[in-house]
């Protein structure tokens, strides 16, 4: 199926070369250079030709080996022609850029610039052009053997041989359906409530990805014995599936209803004769798999269902978001089924008739195989019952070990579900999606991030360049977004970085971030198979010489020793890092040098560095890349930029951030004319490049400096108002604008931008008034969604803030603005989700200024306070805040209290606030789902009932607390004890099925866990660990008991079966470990602190099982040594000033890695490469000493 879907990309990749011959550019190129411009129409001729054979290849090349060689050739030769039109492209902008003046010496500009003879460009250009021609013509020339027809592909899916969908009915199918309970009854809900518009019937769409259980979840409710309730006069189900024809639908729908064939072939006379036996009657109508976009098309099929009575539903489902929208009605998204509900899909497909359970070993594989279907029903079901043909371990293993997409055609659904998807995507989508394969599985992707990649790829057409390719990239990415291809992130914007505090990086931490499904990144992948190479996930040791895409995680390159092939890819287009977290930095563990990557891959388009932190220097030759559209130098240690960088005609996107010693940019860089995004945050460069004013395709600038010449930032300003910035923007030194009225120069308020930031540095304001003027005159559009505003030393903000300017705005935040005394009405701002207020320490209180009327706040869902000095009193209207969830205050010293009404939330942290008072009975659990107290002795939480809490986290707080009891948290997965002073136990009465993570530290009073169900004489004086931990645990994987002396051992057997990792500070309860973890052979990671011994471990103590040990804070261990650890791979010292003794030919043959942090005597050692600690240290692959 690979190779099939791999023949559809063919026609999208030929449509983009369809684009650049049709430009005038190229053509006007071609007639100046008095080129041949036969060549240029003989080659569109003939590769209209080869777009019409290739989609009579695509059907055929499964089948056929022969048609398969034969559009990897055509492909080949259509990306050469793609080369040929970007040196074109480069020379067209090249000379357009020298023909121009100086910039301060304009005056004129040369209007014919090819007339200059290039003899031997043109030959060489000509050479090429030829040689494609002969090459695809010689192609074309093959259709006659291959039997390959013109034209014989329709978009019309009933002409195509791909497998069908089979149209679906009412009835049921599976006669279980898991984990859609909560599903069926939003459902039934909606079919029993009240319609808002009796004149029309209600409508409810079930949207969700491919393979989701939409049609399956329908037929349920559809048959269920509660529809009655509903009182439905008439029941219909139609399947519309992709072929969607208004008569058709809608004499199905007539059909349906009246139980008989009807012959009609006149929508009038249908939809009379629909409208009389839908008159009056309350009818329940099911649209099965609808994929039409086209609303006056919808419109038409809705125009005699109006007809019926009050009450009546339209139930639809569908992949699309868009299909939703156009049908004007509610939406229900239908989500993955959990981990539980995925066990049991499996199961009752993998079962075979009369088997009740799974061997333990078949059962454990078959975990992890569910684990690799996240969730999707589709492919729970297929692969059980693939699996239900074979019993074997072996069987099981291969099938764990192998890609899904490996299952054979006639055993598998999954690939025709979701290759219908993609199969009938427009071709521009189709190349958008593919170029997704170079990220990894589960990796978050920001909606910016990737529209610039595929600018960066050419794949953002917009015919005569009417739109601005960031707005062609907008539709596609929601296109997608609504097919189901993309989804948003789980942790997306109202809950990331929930724990951080004020950072740099949560401004742009606050976009949107998006995730695909693995099945689909494995769809991805397999589109572009041959032209992706994606490290770890291609298993080969060698990059084919067609890899035009190369994507890497920089922690995988040492151990991959395939790169001398990497060099043999020299038509390389993608040399791409993947970034898992920011401002990290990496070594270089490639076997090329950088130098290299610069002079062999001439025909890169996107080249990122991004976390390198050995790129000091960049070469001149990178002014040789002359198809490079995107360089991003950001996280490393950069010094300079060669000016040869202003060579690079054709670059869109220049990405500097983060390099901290760039301290100034290339003073040419006004000549990359084509320059889209220009990007060097967190730098010391602190003015703007010369002329800068002249990049005006430039949408994204980040940052601008104003000058502290007041006659230079004047200009600034206004190079800046001229300027069509559509993105980002953040503009720094603001109090550098002396006159208010050069504000205006700027323009902000007629740019398009998403997100703005405005920048102060530290200072004492002359004139608060005039400050306040310059903050009034950078009024922004009212189409702004994120603001931020830092340092800004006014007294008072600006109108524009409050008064509906910005209607669209859904995150605020303000930093350390020092003299405001006062917040604006912010409560007025309709649209607002994030508000994040820092360090404003002239606010004593808050109140009713803060809300502005009495239902404020109406879209706010998370609120956070930092670092308020002098913050005492909260007041809080009973109307405000009605869709808050999120609550974070930090640090704010003087708070004395919390409005009860803002405990109604799903997520509360408070920090470091010493004199907030919460009664246990002040506070609403009833909805909590993570609930942080930290070092706030005064406030307690309510010992009751948390049904929906998943983690807590209890630090220097909740004094009057003795026992904890974990009954009343029956979700809880991670419970941390920390500075609980007088927490003697946690008990509970059964078996907690959800707990995974436990830590209890620095408990002086600790004792035990202990089950209420027991009775034990003494039980306050326990010093053990009760027996029925693995009862009471059995999920718990990881454990912390540390700080807790009276905590002194584990009874026989005691521990969790499950637990992996271990940390413990107790050297009794270390002593016991051998004794209870017999049956144990999950522990794996076990971590010690705080022992007060010299020589550690004793022979034979530590479990044979541990795979990584770490022994930090020991201050008078002197030696170690590892008898019996015959499994380790990890070792790690920290704070063991005085260890200076192991031998290394006692370290496990496993173990590869050694950490050595702070440990003095032992890093000296290592230093003396004459040390014996030396020897037999060959097999250690990573050694970090610090």
């Amino acid at each position: 199926m690979a190779e099939l879907v791999g023949g559809a990309l063919l026609s999208a990749f030929l449509q983009v070369a369809f684009d650049r011959l049709t430009s005038p550019q190229f053509v006007d190129f071609f007639r100046g250079r008095k080129l041949d411009e036969k060549l240029l129409a003989n080659l569109k001729i003939m590769l209209h030709s080869i777009n019409a054979l290739a989609d009579d290849a695509e059907l055929k090349q499964f089948t056929d080996p022969h048609v398969k060689a034969w559009l990897f050739d055509v492909k080949e030769a259509v990306f050469d022609a793609e080369d040929l039109f970007g040196e074109i492209d480069y020379e067209l902008t090249r000379c357009q850029v020298e023909a121009q003046p100086e910039p301060q010496n304009i005056i004129y500009k040369v209007s014919n610039f090819f007339n200059s003879p290039f003899t031997s460009f043109n030959k060489k250009i000509e050479s090429e052009m030829k040689e494609v021609l002969e090459k695809l013509e010689y192609l074309a020339k093959q259709k006659g053997a291959l039997g390959l027809k013109e034209g014989t592909y329709s978009d019309d899916r009933s002409g195509s041989k791909v497998s069908q969908k089979l149209p679906s009915t009412s009835l049921v199918v599976e006669s279980v359906i898991y984990g859609r309970d909560a599903d069926k009854e939003i459902i039934f809900s909606w079919l029993t409530s009240e319609t808002e518009n009796p004149n029309q019937p209600s409508i409810l769409s079930i949207v969700g990805m491919g393979g989701l259980g939409k049609t399956t979840l329908v037929q349920h409710v559809y048959n269920d014995s509660k529809i009655h309730d509903a009182k439905f006069d008439v029941k219909a189900w139609v399947c519309v599936s992709d072929q969607f024809h208004v008569l058709t639908v809608t004499r199905t729908i007539l059909e349906t209803i009246i139980n008989k064939k009807d012959d009609s072939e006149n929508l009038e006379m249908v939809h009379k004769k629909l409208k009389e036996n839908l008159s009056g009657r309350k009818f329940l109508l099911v649209l099965d798999d609808v994929w039409n976009e086209r609303r006056e098309e919808w419109e038409a099929v809705l125009t005699p269902l109006r007809y019926g009575a009050p009450g009546s539903r339209i139930l639809v489902t569908t992949r699309s978001e868009k299909v939703a929208s156009n049908m004007r009605s509610k939406v229900h998204r239908l989500k993955q089924l959990r981990e539980d509900e995925c066990w049991n899909v499996f199961e009752n497909h993998a079962l075979k008739d009369g088997d009740l359970v799974l061997s333990d070993e078949l059962m454990n594989i078959g975990r992890r195989i569910v684990e690799k279907c996240k969730g999707l029903p589709l492919a729970l079901k297929t692969i059980g019952c693939l699996l239900r043909t074979q019993s074997s371990i072996s069987y099981w293993k291969n099938i764990l070990e192998s890609e899904i997409w490996d299952l054979p055609k006639e055993d598998s659904e999954i690939i025709p579900a979701l290759f219908l998807s993609y199969r009938y995507l427009p071709s521009h989508l189709k190349r958008c999606f593919a170029y997704c394969a170079v990220f990894p599985k589960d990796y978050e992707f920001e909606k910016e991030e990737l529209i610039l990649m595929w600018m960066a790829q050419n794949f953002l057409q917009s015919p005569q360049q009417i739109r601005h390719p960031e707005e062609v990239g907008e539709e596609y990415f929601n296109d997608l977004l609504s097919r189901s291809f993309f989804q948003h992130a789980s942790n997306d914007l109202l809950s990331r970085s929930f724990f951080q505090h004020a950072s740099r990086s949560f401004f742009q931490g606050a976009r949107r971030r998006f995730i695909m499904h693995d099945l689909l990144n494995d769809l991805a992948k397999h589109v572009c198979a041959d032209l992706c190479f994606r490290l770890k996930f291609d298993k080969g040791r060698c990059i084919p010489k067609t890899t035009r895409h190369f994507s890497f995680e920089f922690r995988d390159v040492r151990s991959f020793d395939g790169f001398g092939s990497l060099t043999d890819a020299k038509r390389l287009r993608s040399f791409l890092p993947i970034i898992w977290k920011p401002n990290l930095l990496f070594y270089w563990d490639f076997k090329i040098s950088i130098h290299d990557l610069f002079s062999n891959y001439k025909f890169l388009r996107v080249l990122s560095f991004n976390g390198c932190m050995e790129l000091v220097l960049v070469l001149d030759s990178v002014g040789d890349l002359k198809h490079l559209h995107s360089l991003d130098l950001s996280n490393t240690l950069l010094h300079k930029l060669p000016d040869s960088i202003c060579l690079l005609y054709n670059l869109l996107i220049l990405k500097l951030n983060s390099c901290g010693f760039l301290e100034e940019l290339p003073s040419n860089l006004y000549k990359l004319t084509k320059l889209r995004c220009l990007e060097f945050q967190y730098t010391k460069v602190r003015k703007m490049p010369m002329h800068f004013g002249e990049l005006k395709n430039l949408q994204v600038l980040n940052p601008f400096f104003i000058d502290r010449n007041s006659g230079l930032s004047t200009k600034q300003l206004d190079a800046l108002g001229g300027l069509n910035l559509h993105g980002r923007l953040s503009i720094n030194e603001v109090q550098n604008i002396l006159n208010p009225l050069d504000a205006l120069g700027a323009n902000l308020k007629n740019k398009p931008l998403v997100e703005l930031q405005l920048k102060w540095s530290h200072h004492i304001p002359d004139d608060p008034r005039k400050e306040n003027e310059v903050f009034q005159n950078l009024q922004p559009t009212k189409h702004l969604e994120c603001l931020s505003i830092w340092n800004y030393n006014g007294t008072k903000f600006p109108s524009w803030v409050f008064d509906n300017s910005l209607s669209s705005l859904v995150f605020l935040e303000l930093e350390y603005c020092k003299y405001c005394l006062c917040l604006p009405p912010i409560g007025l701002l309709s649209n607002l989700k994030i508000l994040r207020i820092i360090g404003l320490d002239g606010i004593v209180s808050i109140g009713a200024e803060f809300y502005g009327s009495n239902f404020s706040f109406a879209s706010l869902e998370r609120l956070e306070f930092h670092h308020m000095r002098e913050w005492e009193e909260w007041e809080c209207k009973p109307t405000s805040f009605p869709r808050l969830q999120y609550l974070f205050v930090y640090r704010c010293r003087k708070l004395k209290g919390l409005s009860e009404q803002l405990l109604h939330l799903k997520k509360l942290s408070i920090k470091e606030c010493h004199k907030v008072v919460i009664s246990e009975n002040s506070m609403d659990t009833s909805s909590l789902d993570l609930l942080i107290i930290d070092s706030c002795p005064f406030v307690n939480i309510p010992m009751t009932h948390y049904d929906f809490l998943d983690k807590m986290d209890i630090t220097g707080a909740c004094d009057s607390l003795t026992i904890f009891r974990l009954d009343f948290f029956p979700k809880i997965r991670v419970l941390k004890m920390i500075r609980c002073q007088n927490l003697r136990r946690i008990s509970q009465e059964h078996a907690h099925n959800n707990l995974m993570d436990l830590t209890i530290d620095d408990c002086p009073q600790f004792e035990s866990l202990l089950s209420e169900g027991i009775s034990i004489e003494g039980a306050e004086n326990l010093k053990l660990w009760p027996k029925p931990m693995q009862v009471l645990f059995p999920s718990l994987t990881v454990l912390r008991i540390r700080g807790c002396p009276k905590v002194e051992m584990f009874l026989d057997r005691g521990l969790p079966l499950n637990v992996k990792s271990l940390s413990l500070s107790s050297l009794k309860l270390v002593a016991s470990l051998r004794e209870v973890l017999d049956d144990n052979k999950c522990l794996e990671f076990l971590y010690i602190e705080k022992l007060e011994v010299e020589c550690f471990p004793d022979e034979l103590l530590l479990p044979r099982s541990l795979t990584s040990l770490q022994i930090k804070d020991c201050p008078n261990l002197k030696k170690v040594h590892f008898k019996g650890l015959c499994y380790l791979f990890s070792l790690t010292f920290v704070d063991c000033p005085i260890l200076q003794y192991f031998r290394p030919e006692d370290l496990p043959k496993p173990i590869s890695s050694v950490t050595i942090r702070r440990c003095p005597l032992l890093n000296e050692r290592f230093q003396n490469k004459e040390d014996e600690i030396w020897k037999n240290m060959a097999h250690i692959q990573e050694l970090h000493l610090c």
